[in-house]
């Protein structure tokens, strides 16, 4: 005769599982945080597009004043910001352009369009901007221009 323990009974009714129930509140519990949180996460891309938008045209701003410090002038429209990272050719040629450049390379926006560039611009002395996710004049929420006239 087998030897049977008294308490493989007792380990056996301990280790059922989560019964069908306690499953469905679970479940029920995931998608009510679900709707509540995704809405929210899902915003975040756009915002941060924004965000990087405005930090590169900080940057290319700072780069355009170092670029006025050693040379007087800012490059004009026609040498666009690509004066930042290679060389202009065209006049008004850099006396003093620093060796290396004043950036690595000229960024994209995050929406990958050009950084719009006019010098003199229309609100300062340059007007460096973004036309936003649809690439447009004008617009709103993500859709809005974004300008070193906005950035502090």
């Amino acid at each position: 005769m087998p030897f049977k323990s008294p308490n493989t009974t007792k380990v056996r009714s301990a280790d059922r599982g989560f019964s069908l129930i306690e499953l469905m509140v679970a479940v029920v519990i995931l998608s009510i945080l679900a709707v509540v949180i995704v809405p929210r996460v899902i915003d975040r891309p756009d915002q941060a597009r924004v965000a990087r938008a405005r930090s590169d045209i900080a940057a290319l701003s700072a780069g355009l004043n170092l670029y006025r410090l050693d040379n007087a002038v800012y490059p004009t429209t026609e040498q666009g910001l690509r004066a930042l990272s290679q060389r202009p050719t065209s006049q008004p040629v850099p006396a003093n352009w620093a060796s290396g450049g004043y950036l690595d390379r000229v960024p994209r926006d995050p929406w990958g369009n050009e950084y719009q560039y006019l010098s003199p611009g229309v609100r300062g002395s340059f007007d460096l901007f973004s036309y936003g996710s649809d690439g447009r004049p004008g617009g709103t929420g993500t859709n809005a221009d974004i300008g070193n006239w906005q950035v502090d």
